[in-house]
């Protein structure tokens, strides 16, 4: 029986299989074999074993991580004048410089045993958002060493004599890391990186020794104008055999002092007038002994694996810190001003189109907490998820994006004038760099999400291609009998129950959880299945095209991604206990992620190459039509009313959002405003209903309207004061900046006071006599 299954189903098969695999280059067959595969496994199996994410490790900080937050955190953040870094001295204040170094916020990752902090991954994470609601050129300076860098690559690869050098000066901030690894004609494409070493003999301390006669021109590289010692990625030859009897070793990556001679550095980039130290590095024949190597000798040519591997940070703790800092900061601020600035006598987030806008900042901010926090999990965990990280990377920032805009516009002209109170300028110039760096949004959606999700994530498929892969024909073509029928097992349960789950709305399907948020589980199961489906219709009916037909690959990714962070919320909203207040912001968070998923199904299956699979799949997945709906008006206004109330809620959503002390704080003073306008929200309803009574005007100046209030016996002297002081920083908070002529002064805070009757007619004469003049 076996034998003619083989003869007529799966050799058959097994010659199609090996016609349609998709040709991998190195770079991404290494890339593929990098990393490990986590939950998203389970996303892509079809049966996603939910206990088992709710039995991954609870975030939290050590007692030194926190105490470090309330310390030495705190005190660089209140030693951070953002305004002034960006557009007076262009660089962070010296003794901001000698804090970093002095407290070793250079040397998070870096083990106690040199001398550095090892604070875990969620530590490193919640570091970076913090200084970022404070200022995205701080976060910078100090998420890149504690990032794909030397320290890293050093810590993982580097032989004992290398570690025991470098990593206690990179620790104690001696030595300023940067790494170089873009230049002008490769990006993305790492492997067509023209950076070329050649393997020769040249001198070294009046020495003959083996090493690599080096030429770079890199670009984009981030400290590498302050640096003093340069990673550097390239590709490496050995034409005269010196080392082997390869000559194309590949890409290697090696540790270079920035004084030695023919190293060029200094020059600076101007990333949207944002101060982080960003610039070129260039180098012409410059010789570098062996062992200067990153894992010396051993390592030549290993270098793609190495940065492929340890890119998960970059990917997964410092960009999507940026993003989740963006969501703490808008939920924060962009609340308190909705509810501080009126228009026709009451709030602006009581508008509905400014509620829209304001409930989607805090849905997103929710799940971007959310994601920020199992991603960081994962890493703490020891696993390497390239795809996890890839997903944390491309939608935290993406939302990020989203979100600063919807701020934008409800803070609208007082966004886009700059200067010490705008708390959002710094950060919409700063989001288009998290978006660009370490893979482009673009590439990383297109290409990397389902392109290595699909073989890594799939329980067959990568198998499948390493039997093909077999040089012993026999045992591969019995490997992939076995693997084979696996495979259509396990295609057939998922297309039978997505089929079963869309025509029943997925009753039937198990849900281990209880309660409020029970239907989810449900839900995501049933998009699960009809991504497995997807999967495998994809890559039968497309084969090795799949790879060029990015739009389909990206929309299938865009739908494990989003159930990566459905887990996500469902996740959090367990680990912080089912708090009651915020289980509106899961409802919104999930309901968001399954109808963008479903659409993204429903996209995919639109514009299928093949129209007749399309349709067949539109049959499968959605037999009575796509019911998925976005989270409801209700819910979003809620979400809106919710951002513009004190209380615990409030605090858990935004507590990574730095809030100063100083008086002129931008974010500390819109935060007193609110505190202080909400605290005599009383007396606004009292002195409203005497408008509607006819006790007291409708309209006019709110001195005169209080004193009839309190004539009418309507308010007290003490309530008409507390009225009074509290609007009193409601217009302080409400202002934008403005300057001398020649931009040399700042007169905000001087002239913010509210202008008494007697200034206001003064104005007015003053513009009057202009106009004739």
């Amino acid at each position: 029986m076996s034998s003619l299954r083989r003869k007529w189903i799966s050799d058959p098969a097994f010659k199609l299989f090996k016609q349609v695999l998709p040709p991998l280059s190195e770079t991404e067959k290494e890339a593929m074999e990098a990393g490990s595969v986590w939950w998203d496994g389970e996303l892509f199996s079809g049966r996603p074993d939910f206990s088992k994410l709710h039995h991954y490790p609870k975030p939290s900080l050590s007692s030194e991580e926190q105490s470090f937050m309330d310390n030495e955190l705190n005190t660089l953040l209140a030693m951070l004048d953002d305004h002034k870094i960006n557009k007076e001295d262009r660089d962070l204040p010296a003794e901001v410089w000698q804090y970093l170094r002095k407290e070793r916020f250079f040397s998070l990752i870096i083990s106690k045993q040199y001398g550095g902090r090892e604070f875990s991954s969620l530590a490193n994470s919640t570091i970076v958002s913090r200084i970022a609601t404070r200022s995205i050129s701080a976060a910078v300076t100090v998420m890149v060493p504690n990032s794909l860098g030397p320290g890293e690559l050093l810590s993982h690869y580097g032989t004992q004599e290398q570690k025991e050098y470098w990593l206690p000066r990179l620790a104690d901030g001696t030595d300023i890391p940067c790494f170089a690894l873009t230049g002008p004609e490769a990006g993305s494409d790492a492997g067509g990186i023209p950076d070329k070493g050649v393997v020769c003999y040249g001198e070294h301390n009046g020495e003959k020794v083996l090493g690599i006669r080096l030429s770079w021109n890199k670009r984009y590289i981030t400290l590498a104008p302050v640096a003093t010692v340069l990673g550097l990625a390239f590709k490496m030859y050995d034409p005269d055999n010196l080392l082997g009897e390869e000559q194309d070793l590949g890409i290697t990556c090696a540790l270079i002092p920035a004084d030695h001679p023919g190293v060029e550095i200094g020059e600076r980039h101007d990333p949207l007038g944002l101060a982080f130290m960003n610039g070129p590095t260039r180098g012409e024949e410059v010789f570098i002994p062996m062992d200067w190597l990153i894992g010396g000798q051993e390592y030549a040519g290993k270098g793609w694996r190495m940065l492929v591997e340890c890119l998960s940070a970059g990917r997964g703790i410092s960009l999507p810190a940026l993003g989740t800092a963006i969501g703490h900061l808008t939920a924060r601020t962009t609340g308190a001003y909705s509810y501080v600035r009126k228009q026709f006598g009451m709030s602006i987030g009581k508008f509905e189109g400014v509620a829209e806008a304001l409930g989607r900042i805090g849905g997103l901010t929710y799940l971007l907490e959310a994601t920020r926090t199992l991603t960081t999990t994962s890493l703490d965990m020891k696993e390497k998820p390239g795809i996890v990280t890839a997903i944390a990377k491309y939608h935290m920032t993406e939302m990020a994006r989203t979100i600063l805009n919807d701020s934008m516009d409800i803070h609208s002209g007082r966004a886009i004038q700059d200067g010490p109170m705008n708390y959002l300028a710094s950060h919409y110039l700063g989001i288009p760099v998290a978006i660009t760096v370490e893979g482009a949004n673009i590439l990383t959606r297109n290409l990397m999400i389902f392109g290595q999700g699909a073989t890594r994530c799939h329980p067959y498929v990568l198998q499948e291609m390493e039997a093909a892969a077999n040089p012993d024909k026999e045992q591969a073509a019995k490997d992939f009998d076995s693997l084979l029928f696996k495979h259509i097992g396990h295609a057939t349960k998922n297309t039978l129950g997505a089929f079963g789950a869309a025509l029943t709305g997925s009753r039937f399907i198990k849900a281990d959880m209880s309660g409020a948020t029970q239907g989810y589980y449900r839900e995501m199961t049933r998009l699960s299945r009809a991504l497995a489906v997807s999967a495998d219709f994809a890559m039968l009916t497309l084969g090795g095209d799949l790879k060029r037909k990015e739009l389909i690959s990206a929309r299938l990714g865009d739908v494990l991604a989003y159930l990566y962070m459905a887990s996500a919320a469902l996740k959090k909203y367990e680990d912080d206990g089912r708090q009651q207040q915020d289980l509106n912001y899961v409802h919104y968070a999930v309901q968001h992620c399954l109808y963008q998923g479903a659409q993204s199904l429903q996209q995919a299956f639109s514009n299928y190459p093949h129209k007749g699979v399309g349709r067949l799949l539109k049959v499968i997945i959605f037999p009575l039509g796509n019911r998925y709906k976005k989270p409801s008006d209700d819910l979003t206004v809620n979400l809106a009313e919710s951002l513009m109330t004190p209380g615990a809620h409030r605090d858990r959503l935004t507590h990574l959002c730095y809030i100063g002390e100083d008086e002129n704080d931008s974010v500390g003073l819109m935060e007193n405003a609110f505190l202080a306008m909400y605290g005599v929200k009383s007396q606004e309803r009292k002195l409203n209903r005497a408008a509607k009574d006819g006790i007291v005007a409708r309209k006019g100046d709110l001195q005169a309207r209080l004193e009839q209030a309190q004539q009418a016996g309507v308010l007290t002297l003490q309530e008409v004061e507390q009225v009074l002081q509290a609007d009193k920083l409601r217009y302080k908070a409400i202002q934008v900046d403005h300057f001398s002529h020649d931009f040399s002064q700042v007169r905000t805070h001087s002239e913010a006071e509210k202008p008494s009757k007697k200034t206001k007619v003064k104005a007015k004469s003053k513009t009057k006599l202009n106009s004739v003049a």
